[in-house]
């Protein structure tokens, strides 16, 4: 299946200023399979390691971890000679041992023809709770999200059909009504299996929703696993609660997040090491109020004032046991839930494009979803979940803050007017 993530790899190889590369991300997200497609594609051989499977391997950086002495050493583990420039290095699970991150500082610094990429799911976590040398400045740094939009439909052999919603988003031209009912249905479909790699694939290869629930599930499971493994004994039932509740808020007409909906009484001092913990596995990510319309917007938010979405938007109907046929067909039963299902998906397509997401609210009550930084501009962003697409509160945004144009994301098909670009939702992965 291909991966975005390939194209910045390739990227990353042909960089004379490369250093080892960090690839982070939430647990299944597909970072070992990608970096070892990438070497097997783009390598001689790949030197592979895997700290998690093989626990005494951490042993080998006791001793020293400068690159004269680890090399001839894990060339003997991996059983073939490491060629700088020619094989691929890969840690994988590297934050179970911090003395092999420390080494990525003199890999950069007295070896730098090797090609190094560290791949860890909870390596946020790692970092931030340990007290061990990051090697800051020394590495680049990669996140990789579950697959987009875009990914999925070129899984599903609608390549064409990717590149022309690209055309059609481009020109502000409308797709062929049956393009447009083709796309809206994949769309549907990507909101129930969402972005986990190995659930594309048994979607792709079975359109079997039991299947993919039951992977889900698995998947789920091993974040509840991971937040008691790696996480402090007082934090782990909150840790959970919070991740339980967060379905359970964005079935609210405000989704804002609030503690007192996770435990009577709650407040941020309880839990705000289980949202970090949350935050930093990838599991979960944060958007912020801004309290003005300036840039860098990271300078005006309102660190009280945020919401809180799920990394994968079929985790998200997992979690909440919706069945399939409840979002293929949008039932009235699911109304509460539907916008929020729908910020949460437009919030994991921008995040995997890079962008930094925040939200605004007027003294009045009036709320853009999201406010992101486009081209240099300042780009408001409302989303809904149907095409009942009046929009009280981006006007007031709009004649508030005159911004160069704006985006409003519904069922509607492509179009432009007084100054509102109108996306599909199907299309959110162009923005």
């Amino acid at each position: 299946m291909y991966r975005k993530i390939i194209d910045y790899l390739e990227r990353w190889k042909e960089n004379k200023y490369r250093k080892p590369l960090i690839l982070q991300g939430a647990r299944q997200v597909g970072k070992t399979y990608s970096i070892l497609e990438f070497g097997r594609t783009h390598y001689e051989n790949v030197a592979y390691f895997n700290f998690e499977t093989n626990p005494r391997l951490a042993d080998t950086f006791e001793e020293s971890i400068s690159p004269d002495y680890l090399v001839p050493v894990l060339s003997h583990i991996a059983g073939q000679t490491i060629v700088r420039e020619k094989t691929l290095i890969i840690f994988d699970e590297v934050q179970l041992c911090e003395r092999a991150l420390t080494s990525l500082k003199y890999f950069c610094e007295d070896a730098p023809d090797y090609h190094i990429i560290v791949a860890g799911s909870l390596l946020g976590v790692a970092v931030n709770r340990t007290k061990f040398s990051f090697p800051v400045g020394k590495v680049d740094m990669k996140t990789l999200y579950p697959m987009d939009m875009e990914e999925f439909m070129m899984a599903m052999g609608e390549k064409d059909l990717a590149e022309q919603i690209k055309k059609s988003f481009q020109s502000d031209t409308p797709l062929p009504l049956a393009l447009h009912d083709k796309a809206m249905a994949l769309y549907r479909q990507y909101l129930v299996v969402g972005g986990m790699p190995e659930c594309v694939m048994q979607f792709a290869q079975t359109k079997d929703y039991i299947l993919i629930r039951h992977t889900q599930d698995t998947i789920l499971a091993s974040y509840l696993n991971d937040m008691s493994k790696y996480n402090n004994l007082n934090e782990i039932k909150k840790t959970r609660l919070t991740y339980d509740n967060i379905t359970v808020q964005l079935s609210k007409e405000n989704t804002r997040f609030q503690y007192k909906l996770v435990k009577k009484g709650g407040r941020a001092s309880e839990f705000e090491n289980a949202i970090e913990w949350l935050t930093l596995s990838g599991i979960v990510s944060q958007v912020y109020k801004v309290e003005q319309i300036k840039k860098p917007l990271e300078n005006y938010r309102d660190i009280d004032a945020f919401k809180i979405y799920v990394s994968d938007s079929g985790l998200l109907c997992a979690k909440k046991d919706l069945p399939a046929n409840d979002v293929l067909y949008m039932v009235e039963e699911i109304s509460d839930f539907k916008g929020g299902m729908t910020e949460n998906y437009v919030n994991t397509q921008l995040r995997t494009n890079g962008y930094q997401t925040y939200y605004w609210e007027s003294k009045r009550g009036a709320e853009v979803d999201f406010i992101i930084q486009r081209d240099g501009q300042l780009i408001p962003i409302e989303v809904k979940s149907a095409d009942n697409t009046r929009a009280k509160s981006l006007k007031v945004y709009m004649e508030t803050y005159k911004p160069a144009y704006a985006i409003k994301l519904s069922s509607k098909n492509f179009g432009f007017e007084e100054g509102k670009k109108t996306v599909p939702l199907y299309a959110a992965f162009c923005i």
